[in-house]
């Protein structure tokens, strides 16, 4: 079995908003990112690569409308660093 350890981290602009985000998203946010830290991949989250502007970005579903965007790196030990990097709507997120 692999170790899939995960350091999660919250870029700046993503905490902004999160923090102007409704209840909603957000209490939706804390189920997904559980679900994410047990399987990335699940197929509630609809995690997929993104192009164009968010070119190295991938995407995963909150709810209908919400989208969490970050990135995806190793630390020089190893370790999975997923970085939260933006937190909207879809049509906040690709206008």
């Amino acid at each position: 079995m692999l170790d899939t350890r995960m350091d999660i981290r919250y870029d700046r602009v993503f905490r902004k908003q999160y923090r102007k985000a409704n209840k909603n998203a957000c209490l939706a946010f804390s189920e997904r990112l559980q679900l994410f830290q047990a399987d990335p991949f699940h197929p509630f989250l609809h995690n997929h690569a993104l192009k164009g502007l968010y070119k190295g970005y991938r995407s995963i579903n909150i709810t209908g409308d919400w989208r969490a965007l970050y990135m995806e790196s190793r630390s020089v030990a190893g370790e999975i660093v997923v970085e939260f990097k933006l937190f909207g709507t879809h049509s906040q997120l690709y206008r």
